[in-house]
């Protein structure tokens, strides 16, 4: 027979893999990517595409945002309501800037290109806010 005192370490290992690992299960990755364009000083085109990642990401959680979720359960939905402050993370995060400058018979025209590169994020939603992080 097996004393209690022997299995306690073993039983809260056991328990405290469990409970990380539903911690990190929780969280769902999308892939988000978003790219505008500045033609001649006038925002021209503006395009941000998210989807869910359909196999798992590789890569650890970095620098996360805080939004406020009081209703939102969809990731869009939720981007959309806080596109500002979302927008102004993925800057943070670095973009790659791609800039053309064309003359023509005297007539400056101009053209940049912002792109975030696909990315996977780890979004994971809780009652109040929800934590969304890119993974590196």
């Amino acid at each position: 027979m097996r004393s209690r005192d022997g299995n306690h370490s073993f039983t809260l290992a056991i328990c405290s893999v469990t409970l990380f690992s539903s911690l990190a299960l929780q969280a769902s990755e999308y892939l988000i990517s978003y790219r505008y364009l500045i033609k001649d000083a006038t925002l021209f085109n503006e395009t941000f595409y998210i989807s869910k990642a359909m196999q798992k990401c590789q890569g650890t959680p970095s620098k996360p945002i805080y939004l406020d979720n009081p209703k939102h359960q969809n990731l869009k939905d939720l981007l959309s309501a806080y596109d500002s402050e979302f927008i102004e993370y993925i800057h943070k995060l670095g973009l790659h800037v791609e800039h053309k400058d064309i003359t023509t018979n005297f007539k400056n025209s101009s053209t940049t290109v912002l792109t975030l590169k696909t990315t996977c994020f780890k979004v994971d939603f809780n009652e109040n806010f929800a934590i969304i992080a890119p993974l590196k």
